[in-house]
């Protein structure tokens, strides 16, 4: 079943709850989306660090082919 950006939000606001995030539907079918993740908690680690740290948000949503989320491009970094 297709998720909602709504609910990818969720997720990402449990682990992320002072973050600034964006999750857009990028063609409108409910399984490609972009995310902006901006977190403090980013500050210093590297982007492979900051993207797993999201992966890990989405509990498993992304895993496998019959994964709820099928793709995810995504933009993490700290506060300017």
């Amino acid at each position: 079943m297709a998720m909602q950006a709504h609910e990818i939000e969720n997720l990402l606001r449990e682990a992320f709850p002072q973050a600034s995030i964006t999750v857009t539907d990028m063609a409108g079918d409910g399984n490609h989306f972009a995310a902006e993740v901006q977190d403090e908690s980013f500050r210093g680690m590297n982007r492979v660090q900051q993207q797993r740290a999201v992966y890990a948000a989405l509990k498993g949503k992304m895993d496998g082919a019959d994964g709820e989320l099928h793709a995810l491009a995504l933009t993490t970094k700290a506060p300017d």
